[in-house]
C-alpha cells in the first residue's frame, strides 16, 4: 500500500456475499469519496489525500475485482454502481463530493446522475462520455515474476503507474487485479454514456491530461458545452493519470473548485477552455 506520512486506515464492508474493500486517509474535514481506474487501487490517492488534508477527508474504494476486494462475476456498468452506493450507504454519511479517474470517473458521473441527491459536487478525471478503450495492453501484461523489481522492469516506462497493485503471492509478484477481470470490464466499459453525463445536475469539473491518449481535447469541450453552465474544463500537462503525472497541479485544481463559495462556471486552472 502506498501511503505517505497520511495514515489510511483498512476497512472493509459486505455487499451480498462480496466483500469490498476501502481506505479512510482520516482527519476532520469533509468527505470525498474517490474511485481509481483500471489497474489501480485506493492506494493511488495518497498523495492526494495527504494534499488535500485536513480540509477533505478522502475516502477511496477499492473497486470490485481490484486491491482488496473481492473478484466478481461481473463487471457492468450497474454492478459498479450500486457498488458506489452501497459504500456511501455504508459509511453512513450523507451528500458527498465524488472523484473519479478513468473507470472511476464514468462510475463517478453514473453514480452522480442517478442519486442526484446523493451528491453534491463531481470531479471527473481524464474520461469521457463516450468511451472505446482498448485491452490489447491489459493482454500483453507481465506473467508473475520472482521479486517486485523484475516485474518492475517487465513494465518499463508504464511500472510506475501500476506498482500500488504489485502484490506478492505463492507463483511470485503479480497485480491485484486479474487480467480476463479487467478485459471483461474494459468491455463493459465501452460505450455511449451521454445520457448519464448529460444528467448531471451537480457541479462538475472536468481534468484533462493535455497529452492524453484517452480524452480527446474537442470531445472534452463538446462535454462542456452540453453542460453549459454547470461544468468546468481544466486542462494539466500531463498524460491520462492526471494525479500521477501532475500531483501537486491536480490538487491544486481539486482545491480551487471543492473550496469556491458558491459555484459559477468560469475559466479556472492552468490552460482552462
Amino acid at each position: 500500500m502506498l501511503v505517505r506520512s497520511i495514515y489510511a486506515m483498512r476497512e472493509f464492508f459486505m455487499v451480498g456475499e462480496r466483500r469490498l474493500s476501502y481506505l479512510d486517509f482520516g482527519g476532520p474535514g469533509t468527505p470525498l469519496l474517490a474511485l481509481h481506474g483500471h489497474y489501480n487501487e485506493a492506494s493511488a490517492f495518497a498523495p492526494l489525500a495527504e494534499a488535500l488534508s485536513p480540509q477533505w477527508r478522502v475516502l477511496a474504494l477499492d473497486q470490485r475485482g481490484h486491491g482488496e476486494s473481492d473478484r466478481a462475476p461481473s463487471y457492468g456498468r450497474d454492478d459498479y454502481v450500486a457498488d458506489v452506493a452501497a459504500f456511501h450507504r455504508h459509511l453512513g454519511i450523507g451528500p458527498v463530493a465524488v472523484l473519479g479517474h478513468s473507470l472511476g470517473g464514468v462510475n463517478a458521473y453514473q453514480y452522480a446522475a442517478r442519486q442526484p441527491d446523493q451528491v453534491h459536487a463531481l470531479i471527473v478525471e481524464d474520461i469521457g462520455a463516450v468511451v472505446d478503450c482498448d485491452w490489447l495492453f491489459t493482454v500483453r501484461l507481465p506473467k508473475p515474476a520472482p521479486s517486485r523489481q523484475e516485474l518492475a522492469a517487465a513494465l518499463g516506462s508504464t511500472a510506475p503507474y501500476l506498482e500500488c497493485a504489485f502484490r506478492r503471492k505463492a507463483d511470485g509478484w503479480r497485480f491485484s487485479f486479474d487480467v480476463e477481470d479487467t478485459v471483461a470490464s474494459q468491455k463493459a466499459l465501452n460505450g455511449d454514456h451521454w445520457q448519464d453525463w448529460t444528467a448531471v445536475a451537480c457541479p462538475t469539473l472536468l481534468i484533462r491530461g493535455a497529452h492524453s491518449d484517452e480524452l480527446a481535447a474537442s470531445h472534452a469541450r463538446e462535454m462542456i458545452t452540453r453542460r453549459a453552465g454547470k461544468a468546468l474544463f481544466v486542462e494539466l500537462p500531463a498524460g491520462h493519470v492526471v494525479h500521477h503525472d501532475a500531483p501537486a497541479r491536480f490538487a491544486d485544481a481539486v482545491t480551487s473548485f471543492l473550496s469556491a463559495p458558491g459555484y459559477s462556471p468560469q475559466v479556472a486552472g492552468e490552460a482552462a477552455h
